[in-house]
């Protein structure tokens, strides 16, 4: 799931000098079904998050901002569970809202803002 092609003409990830941007990371599989059921949903969408964000050197830890979108705004509560036990000590931003479809048919999706200590050209 990285790369540029017709269907996906973004970078998954783009550093900027010591910043890196994710692109949205949902909730499918690497031949992108939905994943189902509530938290697995959240986690599938945090692992893709990761893995792009690592394309550019970066790790959780350097993350300062996350927009969670999810199709269902009871995701909540989970959603914050998640984000304390992956970002509590960062204290990272968050941003939480409804949408009404994600695509591929989707529940989550996450984009992040890292800043790294080194970088690249």
């Amino acid at each position: 799931m990285s790369g540029t092609s017709s269907d996906h003409p973004y970078n998954p990830a783009k550093r900027a000098g010591s910043h890196i941007y994710v692109s949205g990371a949902l909730s499918v599989d690497a031949d992108y079904r939905p994943v189902s059921g509530r938290r697995e949903a959240l986690d599938a969408a945090y692992d893709r998050m990761v893995e792009r964000l690592a394309t550019e050197g970066g790790t959780p830890g350097d993350v300062v901002k996350l927009t969670y979108y999810v199709t269902d705004l009871s995701l909540r509560e989970e959603a914050n569970q998640q984000f304390v036990d992956n970002f509590a000590e960062t204290g990272a931003a968050r941003t939480f809202l409804e949408v009404s479809r994600l695509p591929y048919g989707a529940s989550v999706e996450i984009d992040a803002i890292a800043v790294t200590e080194r970088e690249n050209a």
